[in-house]
């Protein structure tokens, strides 16, 4: 039996980097073309590069915590709630 083993490709440019990058590319092509279906789909996937853009972004950003767990994110819903008036004494 061979084992077939996976080639690794050390990126030179980040991720972010990448992404922008791809978006330029397509949003250049996209003025070259008239007005059509290529031309939409070229402008879609330069959304879709800065729309993966803004996610990375936000999910590296250092501000970014960890859900909370349940029974807290209850216990501040029945107080807030109980803050405004709306359920006096169900939570």
């Amino acid at each position: 039996m061979t084992i077939v083993r996976r080639r690794r490709f050390k990126q030179s440019t980040s991720f972010q980097d990448r992404l922008e990058k791809e978006a330029k590319r397509f949003r250049e092509e996209a003025d070259k073309l008239p007005h059509g279906p290529q031309k939409e789909l070229y402008l879609r996937r330069a959304r879709q590069c800065e729309t993966a853009s803004n996610i990375n972004e936000w999910l590296t950003s250092p501000g970014l915590q960890p859900p909370q767990s349940l029974s807290n994110l209850a216990d501040q819903i029945g107080s807030a709630a109980h803050r405004v008036g709306l359920c006096p004494s169900r939570f």
